[in-house]
């Protein structure tokens, strides 16, 4: 950058001025300004701008497909509202409870408006400032008399964004507010997923709960059987004593199952912005496990990070930190600013409307950093670290993300094959537990194998319910991963 001087243009008023009574050595105000100039320009030399050395965002080898995944890959499905694809009007409706009185969210949406007016600060800092002012003054010095004086002006000042320092503190407020509205989203995605989690979790201990119930009933009628014949003489207390502590052990399942099915509802609540035992009437009655529709297209890794909020949270980020570096460096440059006044300044207030009572000024300023022992030199730096923090932080981001899809579509597949063994085994203890009844009634078997297929048909229909659950919670930790829950 040219520096002009000002040699030309002091040296008709200097030699205007009378003999200076000092030694011809001292320096005249042409070299004296001179050096100055020379001070300046190597001042602006010094402050060489700042570059990205590597693109803003992170080349990351994303897949082409799912390695998890036989569906066919076509436009993705819809997810904006995927809890409706449970067919769950209460899941549904607690599921829109959350997402507007949740308190994780309400902080979120306070913090996007705090980085809205953030960013409307640094807005500002690009446009003049104009201030107004009055003042009134009564004085007096020794013996003369009280003097009086009134002013009322504006004053006006400008700070020229020549290197564009605010105008890099504006873009990185801007993108700190795009990243706060995808952390929002985000968050709208988390509580989604948790109040769908705590659901579905609800009715699955609610179906162990009738299993252990129904398998308690059986075991009791089994106790009465055996004390029957024990009184027979047909078998000893042995067996009696056995189906007691069979019967006993079931019964001690279902107080456990209780705490977690009101556990459940306790954090339902909570997450809904409600207090604990708010929702006790309304999820007290069981209902089935809901399970997803199963026609669901994916989509491809790639579009699954753009719909994902915290993969664009994390890409706002890297927007900020650039520009944070930007204005950093900036800050390196001289600055300019421009500023004025105009005002009314009289005696008296009867004299303050008169034209010659009119006061006006203009003044332009610039500063040099000249030595400032590398403050600003490390400032960049911390902001280049910075925003080396917020790439990694983004690779993090995108790898996490499609961990989590490649997971979920395991943790399905697995599921669904878990859950197909399981029915037929639990079909098969039930068969065999009712075979060991009936011929145990009849005498032709012992005791040990009704308590055998008893304990086998508890643990197969246990299985089931909590396979089963687990199914739909795969469904939304799928549809979680996949960018689900805002538009």
């Amino acid at each position: 950058m040219a520096t002009p001087t000002h040699s030309e243009l002091q040296e008709p008023m200097a030699s205007q001025q009378p003999e200076s009574p000092w030694p011809r050595s001292r320096p005249s105000a042409s070299a004296t300004h001179a050096a100055l100039a020379t001070v300046l320009a190597i001042a602006l030399c010094g402050c060489s701008s700042w570059s990205p050395t590597t693109p803003p965002v992170p080349d990351i080898a994303v897949p082409a497909a799912w390695s998890g995944s036989n569906a066919s890959v076509l436009p993705a499905t819809s997810l904006a509202q995927w809890w409706q694809r449970f067919n769950d009007p209460l899941l549904s409706s607690l599921v829109t409870q959350a997402l507007q009185a949740n308190t994780s969210i309400q902080s979120a949406r306070a913090a996007l408006q705090q980085s809205r007016a953030l960013r409307d600060v640094k807005g500002a800092a690009l446009l003049p400032g104009v201030a107004g002012s009055a003042s009134a003054q009564r004085s007096k010095s020794g013996e003369q008399d009280a003097s009086n004086s009134f002013r009322v002006g504006l004053d006006a000042s400008w700070e020229i964004d020549v290197f564009g320092g605010n105008r890099s503190a504006l873009s990185a407020a801007e993108a700190d507010t795009q990243a706060a509205a995808a952390t929002l989203a985000d968050t709208q995605v988390s509580v989604a997923a948790e109040v769908a989690l705590a659901y579905l979790q609800l009715r699955g201990q609610q179906a162990r709960l009738q299993i252990a119930r129904d398998n308690l009933t059986s075991q009791h009628e089994t106790l009465q059987i055996t004390d029957w014949r024990a009184q027979a003489g047909l078998i000893t207390s042995l067996e009696v004593e056995q189906a007691r502590a069979a019967s006993e052990q079931t019964g001690a399942q279902i107080p456990a199952l209780e705490t977690s099915i009101a556990t459940s509802r306790h954090s339902l609540a909570v997450l809904t912005g409600q207090p604990p035992a708010a929702l006790e009437l309304l999820l007290t009655p069981a209902q089935p496990v809901p399970h997803a529709a199963p026609d669901l297209a994916l989509s491809i890794p790639a579009q699954t990070l753009r719909q994902r909020a915290d993969v664009r949270a994390a890409e706002h980020r890297i927007s900020a930190a650039l520009a944070r570096v930007s204005a950093a460096d900036a800050a390196r440059f001289p600055g300019f600013s421009i500023g004025g006044s105009l005002g009314l300044n009289a005696l008296t207030l009867g004299t303050l409307t008169n034209s010659a009572s009119v006061v006006s000024a203009l003044m332009g300023s610039v500063s040099i950093p000249l030595f400032d022992g590398g403050a600003a030199r490390a400032q960049v730096q911390a902001q280049e670290a910075a925003l080396e923090q917020a790439r990694a932080g983004y690779q993090a981001v995108v790898l996490t993300a499609l961990k989590d899809v490649e997971d979920a579509l395991v943790a399905l597949a697995g599921d669904r094959t878990r859950w197909g063994h399981l029915q037929n085994a639990a079909t098969a203890a039930a068969n065999a537990a009712l075979l060991a009844q009936n011929r145990y009634s009849s005498g032709l078997i012992d005791f040990q194998t009704v308590l055998q297929t008893q304990r086998t048909l508890l643990t197969a229909q246990d299985s089931v319910a909590s396979a089963s659950t687990d199914i739909s919670t795969d469904h939304v930790r799928l549809y979680k991963a996949l960018g689900g829950g805002w538009n």
